[in-house]
C-alpha cells in the first residue's frame, strides 16, 4: 500500500502538506512534525462497531432515563454531574505527580462491584500492586493489562466484557495501521476513535488519562477535548498537599462543579469542609489578611487573601499575584488609586490566595481591596469579619449571586460580619445572626473598617 507524509501540528492537529515554521491555525511556532500515514481508504482503520444510522423526527424520538453509576466517592459524583453516565468518556488531565493515577485506582478500588479493566502503558503491575497496597484498598474485580496497542485492547474488551475501562495514559496507545510515533496527533487522534465508538456503541465508561504540557493544556491535539464527554483538570500545587478536581467540559453536568481532596500518604482523602481548612488559624491580628466567600458551583468556600503593599525599591513597581488573576488585580488598584487617592503605582504589590487554590469568582474583589488597604496601612482587620462583593471600575460595590449561600456558610463558620453590596439586599429573606454590612462604593467599606 502506498504511503504519504504529511506535517501535522502537535497543538491543535492542522495538517500540511509541507513543513511551516508557524501554524496558520493556532500561531503557534515550531509544532509541525512529520508523519507516515496509511493513504485514506474507503474503510477505517479500524473495525467499526456501529450500525447503519436511521434518520428520526426529533418528536418521535424515545428519552430513557439515564441511570448514573455510583463513584463512591460524592466529590467526585459532584463533578461528575451526579455520577458517571453508562457509555460515557471522560479524560482526566493533569500535572506529572499530582495524583492522576492515584486518583482513578483509588476510585476503581471502592467500586468492587464492577469489573473494572485498567489499561496500563507507563507502569507495569508491580507498580499498580504497590499502589494498591499503599492505598489500603482491595478489591478483587479489578484486571491490569499493561498494553499500548489500541487493537489488542479493544480485543481483550470484547473478549473479557468489562464494566468499565481505564486508559493510563492516553499519550502511550498506538495503532499498529500507523507508523508514526505513540503521543503524536495521528495517533491519539486513531486511538481515541477507536475506544470511544467502543465506548458508545458496548454502553462501557472510560476515563482517560492525559497530561498536562508547560503552558497548561493537555498534550497532544485539542480536538481530543471535542471527541471525549467531559474534560476533568486534576490540578494543585506540588507544595501544598490539596488537590482540585475542576470540570473543563461536562455533557451531562454543569462545567462549575470542583471537588477538593487532601493527598496523604494512604492517597486522597475527600474534603467535605474546605472552609474550614483553607483558613489560617491565628489570635493576633495581622495586616493584609481578609477572608474572602467564594462560590465554585454550587459550593460555597471561605479563602484567606494574603496581600503585601510596599514601596519599590527599583524603579519600576512589581505586580504579582497567585491564584488571581493578574489583569483583575491591576484593575482594583486602579480603582483604589482613582476614589482612594492612594498611591498604588509606587507600590510593589503581592497577592496570594491561600491554601494553593485559584479563584475566578469576582465576588473575591472585595475581600482583595481590603486587604490591599490593610496591608498598605498597616491595619489589621478583624479576624470574624469577611467579604463577598464585586467591584466595578468606577468603584461601585456590585451584586453577586448566591449570596443566601454564602451568607450561610460564613454563620456557620463562626463570622460575626460580612460585607456584601446593596443591591443585594432586596434579595435577603429570613433572620441571620451574622450581622450584614451593605456598602455600595469603595469608599464606605473604607471608612467602616479602617476609619471607625
Amino acid at each position: 500500500m502506498k504511503q504519504k507524509t504529511i506535517y501535522i501540528c502537535q497543538n491543535c492537529g492542522q495538517q500540511s502538506a509541507k513543513w511551516l515554521g508557524k501554524c496558520p491555525e493556532c500561531g503557534n511556532w515550531n509544532t509541525f512534525t512529520e508523519e507516515i500515514q496509511e493513504r485514506a481508504s474507503g474503510t477505517s482503520s479500524v473495525k467499526s462497531f456501529r450500525k447503519a444510522a436511521v434518520i428520526q423526527k426529533l418528536s418521535e424520538v424515545e428519552t430513557k432515563a439515564v441511570e448514573r453509576i455510583d463513584m463512591r466517592s460524592p466529590e467526585l459524583n459532584r463533578v461528575l454531574g451526579g455520577g458517571l453516565v453508562p457509555g460515557s468518556v471522560i479524560l482526566i488531565g493533569g500535572e506529572p505527580g499530582i495524583g492522576k493515577s492515584t486518583l482513578l485506582l483509588q476510585t476503581a478500588l471502592k467500586l468492587n462491584n464492577k469489573k473494572i479493566l485498567y489499561i496500563s502503558g507507563e507502569e507495569s503491575p508491580e507498580q499498580i500492586n504497590l499502589r494498591a497496597q499503599r492505598i489500603e484498598y482491595e478489591s478483587e474485580n479489578l484486571f491490569l493489562l499493561p498494553e499500548t496497542i489500541v487493537e489488542n485492547i479493544i480485543n481483550q474488551v470484547n473478549e473479557h466484557k468489562p464494566d468499565m475501562l481505564i486508559v493510563d495514559s492516553v499519550q502511550t496507545l498506538q495503532s499498529e495501521k500507523l507508523e508514526s510515533a505513540p503521543g503524536t496527533v495521528s495517533q491519539i487522534r486513531e486511538c481515541s476513535n477507536a475506544l470511544i465508538e467502543m465506548a458508545k456503541t458496548q454502553n462501557i465508561p472510560i476515563f482517560l488519562v492525559g497530561h498536562i504540557t508547560k503552558d497548561g493544556s493537555i498534550a497532544g491535539p485539542k480536538v481530543l477535548e471535542h471527541m471525549v464527554d467531559t474534560v476533568l483538570q486534576f490540578e494543585g500545587d506540588q507544595h501544598y498537599f490539596f488537590r482540585v478536581l475542576r470540570a473543563l467540559k461536562n455533557r451531562f453536568g454543569s462545567t462549575s462543579e470542583l471537588a477538593i481532596f487532601e493527598m496523604q500518604s494512604n492517597g486522597l482523602r475527600e474534603i467535605n469542609n474546605p472552609s474550614e481548612l483553607l483558613l489560617s488559624i491565628h489570635d493576633e491580628g495581622l495586616s493584609g489578611i481578609s477572608v474572602a466567600t467564594v462560590v465554585e458551583g454550587m459550593r460555597p468556600l471561605m479563602l484567606e487573601v494574603q496581600a503585601l503593599v510596599s514601596t519599590a525599591a527599583y524603579g519600576t513597581p512589581q505586580r504579582s499575584s497567585i491564584g488571581f488573576d493578574h489583569k483583575r488585580l491591576n484593575m482594583l488598584l486602579a480603582v483604589l488609586e482613582k476614589k482612594l487617592h492612594i498611591r498604588m503605582s509606587q507600590k510593589d504589590v503581592f497577592l496570594n490566595i491561600a491554601g494553593g487554590l485559584k479563584i475566578d469568582d469576582p465576588a473575591a474583589d472585595l475581600s482583595v481591596i481590603s486587604a490591599l488597604l490593610s496591608s498598605e496601612l498597616d491595619i489589621s482587620i478583624n479576624k470574624q469579619i469577611c467579604f463577598a462583593g464585586e467591584v466595578g471600575l468606577s468603584g461601585e460595590i456590585r451584586p453577586v449571586s448566591k449570596i443566601l449561600q454564602r451568607i450561610s456558610e460564613a454563620e456557620k463558620l463562626g463570622f460575626k460580619q460580612i460585607y456584601v453590596s446593596s443591591y443585594n439586599q432586596k434579595k435577603m429573606t429570613g433572620s441571620h445572626k451574622i450581622e450584614i454590612k451593605f456598602v455600595s462604593k469603595v469608599e464606605e467599606v473604607f471608612r467602616q473598617i479602617f476609619k471607625e
